[in-house]
């Protein structure tokens, strides 16, 4: 059991009725993300052909800040607010799909971090749409 599960299972006050294993698995996926995004911007800067990856460390950048909002957005439960919390997981979600689709280029093309970072992606993507299902 992770940490972030952990912390669910021993929150004093009811959720309201969120699905507790869904939203511990988009959180530590954010949190995966948002680690993958970071990295793989830093390996871009180290690559040889640098220039032609300034979309990626954008968006690399981009999705990590989100990925690492929505976490913390998504570990705080008092004062819940449904509408923000939909507002920032389709945020997320979206940012996920364009940094995956941009490393996913890249990856294709031998760089083997950008095809981990689009893994991370696809997953956090998938995890964000997941507990926005869960939600109703």
């Amino acid at each position: 059991m992770t940490a972030t599960a952990q912390m669910l299972e021993t929150y004093p006050a009811d959720l309201g009725g969120v699905d507790r294993a869904a939203l511990a698995e988009c959180i530590d996926a954010c949190l995966a993300c948002a680690q993958a995004c970071t990295a793989c911007a830093d390996a871009c800067l180290s690559e040889q052909n640098v220039a032609e990856l300034t979309k990626c460390i954008r968006t690399n950048a981009d999705c990590a800040d989100l990925c690492g909002t929505t976490a913390r957005v998504l570990s705080r439960h008092t004062g819940y607010d449904a509408n923000l919390t939909r507002a920032v997981l389709d945020a997320c979600a979206m940012a996920c799909k364009s940094c995956g689709d941009e490393c996913s280029r890249h990856g294709e093309m031998g760089m083997q971090h950008c095809q981990v970072c689009a893994e991370a992606c696809r997953r956090c993507e998938q995890a964000c749409r997941n507990l926005i299902s869960a939600l109703g």
